[in-house]
């Protein structure tokens, strides 16, 4: 079957444009070639970052009704074009075709959590009269949105990690320039092109590609920007924040997730759970499932059981709707995630299933033995491979889950309240599900986490609060009227 090459234009102060240079999006499966998307230059991004700013100082009233309208009607498109939004994910990223319509529901419910949190953007009274001498004083404090909001979106959640850039930007009436992952912009495009058929005002919405390399520095450092949104590695992430200055910064960097598995927990849901917090989008999620600590007196059936639920698993072709497992975003990747488990072995690792790659594809993998000096225990791995331990106390496993520089969102399993306590009042993590693997989230909750894991939180809420500021009014009254 012969599949059309696109051509696609980005977005640019609400303009449509080609770029004088574009760049290449590959299948990862097969590598074949998908589009050709402009790859913009920093003068183009500094024209989208002024636009953005001259459009919010313009604006002298954006109700929030009006806004409100505009994210209702883009997440009525997604649902009127959910199959068109799933095939882009699943062509141009790792996601099964089953997992990208999972997504395309996700990010419509996202857009729509944006519209309904735009109506609660309340402020407070302040109580001026606990101060000795302010007694004649009346007042409140309402928030006001930050301007500009520079975004920058990796590729493992194409579209609906966008949509949690876009979304809320909108709702507290900012102008957003969305910088999309070079692998995978075409989810991007597509969102903005919902935008822009729904009607919202050209200029505030600017969807920028191209390298970001390229174009990074322009974004994080230009003045008109006054808060960066960034998804992404740890690495990246301290480089934002060096270079960001007094800027507002909201990042979610990562982490090497664990689970706790107790003798009292219900086994078989244990395992279907984390198996699939290990697997699911071949492992490249940041709240994936990465170290597993069973308590010893299950393990070694723990460990038969996870072992025999993950060889059933379906490795192949991301639109077959019985694959499980596809590929990595790219080859590199793959071999990437391949010198990781060597190096593994090469401690004293032992595979007990997986352990190989075919081009970007690499088997679900599960690894014990494994030393805590090898990267793969400290590091993320982002990948679909899977750490199992034997612990004797959850006093130990909390330790060992504690002792890495990550600290996103973590899982117990245990039918026992006093332990579950323990493990969310010890474990230093952002969240903790019980009775759930760690990648459990809901859009609407407030997401990130501690030490390497990030700054600040996440979900629309959340994010709108962190997009905008709070400014208080106080009224000195007269006292002869009082």
């Amino acid at each position: 079957m012969h599949t059309q090459i696109l051509s696609k234009k980005m977005l640019v102060g609400g303009k449509w444009i080609a770029g004088e240079k574009t760049f290449e999006v590959r299948n990862p499966q097969d590598n074949a070639l998908i589009a050709r998307v402009p790859a913009a230059s920093k003068e183009q991004m500094k024209e989208a970052i002024e636009a953005a700013e001259r459009t919010y100082r313009s604006t002298k009233v954006w109700p929030v009704h009006e806004r409100m309208t505009i994210l209702n009607k883009v997440a009525q498109y997604m649902r009127d074009h959910a199959e068109d939004f799933a095939e882009i994910i699943a062509r141009e990223g790792s996601k099964t075709i089953n997992e990208a319509r999972g997504e395309v529901k996700r990010a419509a419910q996202t857009i729509q959590i944006s519209a309904e949190e735009a109506r609660r953007i309340n402020g407070e009274t302040i109580n001026f009269d606990q101060n000795e001498g302010s007694e004649n004083r009346v007042g409140y404090f309402y928030r006001f949105p930050v301007g500009v909001v520079g975004a920058i979106t990796p590729f493992n959640d194409p579209l609906n990690m966008v949509a949690h850039k876009i979304g809320p930007a909108i709702a507290s009436g900012n102008a957003v320039v969305l910088k999309p992952a070079s692998v995978t912009p075409l989810s991007a495009i597509k969102l903005a092109e919902a935008f822009m058929e729904a009607g919202l005002p050209e200029g505030f919405l600017s969807v920028v590609t191209g390298s970001g390399r390229e174009l990074g520095d322009t974004l994080v450092t230009h003045p008109a920007v006054q808060m960066i949104s960034f998804t992404g590695g740890s690495s990246a992430g301290e480089k934002i924040t060096e270079k960001a200055g007094a800027k507002k910064v909201c990042m979610e960097l990562g982490s090497n997730s664990p689970v706790i598995v107790l003798k009292d927990a219900d086994l078989h849901d244990a395992v279907q759970s984390t198996v699939s917090g290990a697997f699911a989008a071949v492992g490249q999620n940041c709240l994936g499932v990465q170290r597993i600590y069973v308590e010893r007196s299950i393990y070694p059936q723990f460990l038969t059981t996870f072992i025999n639920r993950t060889t059933e698993l379906r490795i192949g072709d991301k639109m077959d709707e019985w694959t499980d497992v596809g590929p990595l975003i790219t080859e590199k990747e793959a071999k990437r995630v391949e010198e990781w488990v060597n190096e593994a072995v090469s401690k004293g690792a032992i595979v007990k299933a997986g352990g190989y790659r075919e081009g970007a594809f690499y088997a679900p993998t599960v690894l014990t033995n494994v030393s805590e000096d090898a990267k793969i225990a400290k590091e993320e791995i982002f990948g679909p491979v899977v750490l199992i331990y034997p612990i004797d106390s959850l006093y130990e496993a909390v330790e060992r889950s504690n002792d890495v520089n990550y600290g996103l969102q973590a899982g117990i399993f245990t039918n026992d309240i006093n332990q579950a306590f323990y493990a969310i009042k010890n474990m230093n993590v952002g969240g903790i599900m019980i009775n759930d693997s760690s990648d459990y989230r809901i859009d609407a909750m407030p997401f990130g986490g501690t030490k390497g894991s990030g700054v600040g939180r996440e979900g629309i809420k959340y994010a709108i609060e962190a997009m905008t500021e709070a400014k208080v009014v106080s009224f000195r009254l007269q006292e002869n009227l009082l």
